[in-house]
């Protein structure tokens, strides 16, 4: 495989910078690594995804991305109010910490603490790029045709995710994952994110 298509195997090395030009995520950071994803499958956000198409090993590419492409406009609905007394710890509740809410259909939504009141607590469930324009620089530092093993995993994901109803699983905050299309309703659990 001499180009990007669709069942590429595709291993990027990448900086990822805001509009500023601050570097949000680099492969070249402490704990960084490159994005590694079967191309065709909805594993980076779609302007990234559609920017590669063609490139081959060892090309580079700057690429803005737009929120639209991107992680989506950020959504006022997922701010939300909730009952301090729905966390596990309702005493040790912070700003900035990650929560889990699940709804009663199993549906999982990240969220983030950002504001406290006596009696509850204002989370964000928006991405945290929801919004922003996203500027990468990309290198192709390998290129192979994923094996029918990889290409099964990579069909699997993207079916699990319920692709277009919005994925929960932005594992890679810097390219994968959808933007969540409609906020949380009837929360039945709230846990503490587990590190990842």
């Amino acid at each position: 495989m001499k180009t990007i298509e669709a069942n590429a195997r595709v291993v990027l090395e990448y900086t990822l910078k805001n509009e500023k030009g601050e570097v949000l995520d680099s492969s070249e950071a402490e704990d960084g690594t490159p994005i590694e994803y079967v191309h065709g499958y909805g594993m980076l956000v779609p302007g990234l995804e559609a920017a590669l198409v063609g490139l081959a090993l060892g090309d580079t590419k700057d690429v803005t991305v737009s929120p639209e492409e991107g992680f989506g406009e950020r959504d006022e609905d997922l701010v939300m109010e909730l009952d301090r007394s729905d966390f596990p710890d309702p005493k040790t509740v912070a700003i900035g910490d990650e929560v889990v809410a699940e709804s009663a259909d199993g549906e999982e939504m990240p969220m983030v603490v950002i504001e406290l009141k006596e009696e509850s607590v204002i989370v964000d469930a928006n991405h945290p790029l929801a919004g922003v324009t996203l500027r990468y620089a990309v290198k192709v530092r390998e290129l192979a045709q994923a094996t029918d093993e990889e290409i099964a995993e990579a069909a699997s994901e993207f079916e699990e995710a319920g692709y277009g109803e919005g994925c929960d699983d932005p594992t890679h905050d810097h390219a994968h994952g959808h933007e969540h299309d409609k906020p949380a309703t009837d929360l039945v659990q709230i846990t503490s994110k587990k590190p990842s």
